[in-house]
């Protein structure tokens, strides 16, 4: 969902550097920019770790996540990203099964679907909030995978990071990654094919680049 359906990257980014200048901790960009793709579980029991802090990993997500919501619904820079809504439209009008597999959790997920009326177009949410590892473990795209109505090898996993790539690939399932503004400082190479914008492709290309790379 963060950084291929909607932009809450600026809302999680201030949500967690408030929470590290509450912690008295230094974080630099280029270790924020490794979490990405991780739950806020993750996050917080590698924070503890790096940091050796006494707070309990449970506290940690609380107190960010209470951040996060504070802002959530007050800060304008949150939006979805450029042209996916056309494509989950297009999608969906065409009868391809949509699934949400995010590291999110199941509230954020809630909120963002709630305040953009997605609902209507995915079958599951799945969040990785249920599972104790995060990508590239692949567990979270192998459980949306067996929600599928398709088997496996006909799914297909949008990525925009290089965690979500490595899941997916583990995972055994078609890659397409997304290569965003956020996702600068992300490794798409083991993605199978690569786009750059939303308006690249719509059901009639996706089927074309499935086919293609079966051959």
């Amino acid at each position: 969902m963060d950084g291929v359906i909607v932009d809450t990257e600026p809302v999680h980014k201030y949500a967690y550097f408030k929470h590290f200048d509450e912690l008295g901790i230094q974080v630099t960009e280029e270790m924020y920019a490794s979490f990405t793709g991780n739950s806020t579980r993750n996050v917080f029991q590698r924070i503890k770790e790096m940091f050796s802090l006494e707070h309990e990993v449970e506290d940690l997500i609380l107190r960010k996540r209470h951040l996060f919501n504070e802002a959530f619904d007050t800060k304008p820079d949150l939006e979805l990203i450029a042209g996916v809504h056309n494509l989950i439209k297009n999608l969906h009008e065409n009868g391809m099964q949509l699934i949400l597999a995010s590291s999110a959790s199941k509230g954020t997920i809630q909120r963002v679907f709630n305040r953009f009326d997605l609902h209507q177009y995915f079958t599951h949410k799945v969040s990785g909030e249920d599972f104790p590892k995060s990508k590239p473990d692949p567990a979270i795209f192998l459980h949306a995978a067996s929600l599928s109505e398709a088997p496996k090898e006909n799914c297909i996993v949008i990525e925009d990071s290089t965690s979500g790539i490595k899941a997916s690939k583990a995972a055994e399932i078609f890659c397409i990654g997304y290569h965003s503004e956020n996702s600068k400082h992300q490794d798409l190479s083991l993605a199978d094919y690569i786009i750059h914008h939303f308006d690249e492709i719509d059901f009639e290309a996706v089927v074309n680049i499935k086919m293609k790379n079966n051959i």
